[in-house]
């Protein structure tokens, strides 16, 4: 047996929870879709409110455990632009509900040293959004053990299409040429140019799909899907999820490593 196969064999005969870090391949990059908190509502006949808010209080404790791991970048998709067409008192909820996680745990995130950047289309968001955004984002600027990255008012698509007008206008001003853009240009015109390309992607509740997550970032990303609802995503799918990727073999179209020694 392979000392690899040997190593994973030792994952099957124990919880996951009990995985030493050292054990794994951690990922620089964690992108986690927060799907699934009206169904575990439902599912407790609670009204979809009460799911969004058990779900803001898990994205406390998924910082927590990616920590744990020393996951240095944790994205997570919070509202998307798809989302402005849900009922106006469940998007009036989750608006409020983005205010008060950022007043309530701030201090929590600054015990655990964790920075606060947004991505999006924050300029189109009502103006007291924009101001907990930007209190958030320059109250955290000093924290440096990991960055938590909330995507709000997020879509893959338009990102693209901002980034796709802001290249055309600096070639409508002469700044650049057409024959200039490449793809590394085009990444440093995106929303956070300077955070790297999410390695793994984690998408809970049972659906199969990106949903216009990172489009452009997650082109090579590994991705993981899981039957539990967001809400109850603890640490135990979290260290599923990063075994699972630490037997995954990231090629990004060239040739896994087995193939380059026969060769």
């Amino acid at each position: 047996m392979k000392a690899e196969e040997s190593k994973f064999s030792l994952f099957s005969k124990r919880k996951s929870a009990e995985v030493d870090p050292s054990e794994l391949k951690i990922p620089t990059h964690l992108a986690v879709i927060m799907d699934g908190n009206g169904r575990w509502a439902k599912k407790r006949m609670l009204p979809r409110s009460a799911g969004h808010r058990a779900g803001a209080d898990n994205l406390k404790t998924l910082c927590k455990n990616c920590g744990h791991y020393g996951i240095k970048y944790v994205t997570v998709y919070a509202f998307s632009t798809e989302n402005w067409s849900r009922p106006e008192s469940e998007v009036h909820t989750l608006m409020e509900l983005f205010v008060e996680y950022f007043d309530r745990y701030d201090p929590e995130l600054e015990a655990e040293g964790i920075r606060v950047r947004f991505t999006g289309d924050i300029a189109s968001l009502p103006e007291n959004i924009q101001t907990v955004c930007k209190r958030a984002e320059e109250g955290s600027k000093h924290r440096d053990k990991m960055t938590l990255i909330v995507a709000f008012n997020y879509g893959g698509r338009r990102e693209i299409v901002q980034a796709a007008q802001k290249l055309a206008e600096k070639v409508k001003a002469g700044a650049i040429r057409s024959e200039d853009i490449s793809e590394e240009l085009f990444a440093q015109n995106l929303y956070l140019p300077d955070v790297p390309d999410p390695d793994l992607i984690i998408r809970p509740s049972g659906e199969e799909r990106t949903s216009n997550f990172l489009v452009w970032e997650g082109a090579y990303s590994e991705l993981w899907f899981s039957d539990v609802l967001w809400p109850d995503f603890g640490m135990k799918e979290l260290t599923d999820a990063l075994i699972a990727y630490t037997r995954r073999d990231r090629r990004f179209g060239g040739l896994s490593k087995e193939k380059k020694d026969e060769e």
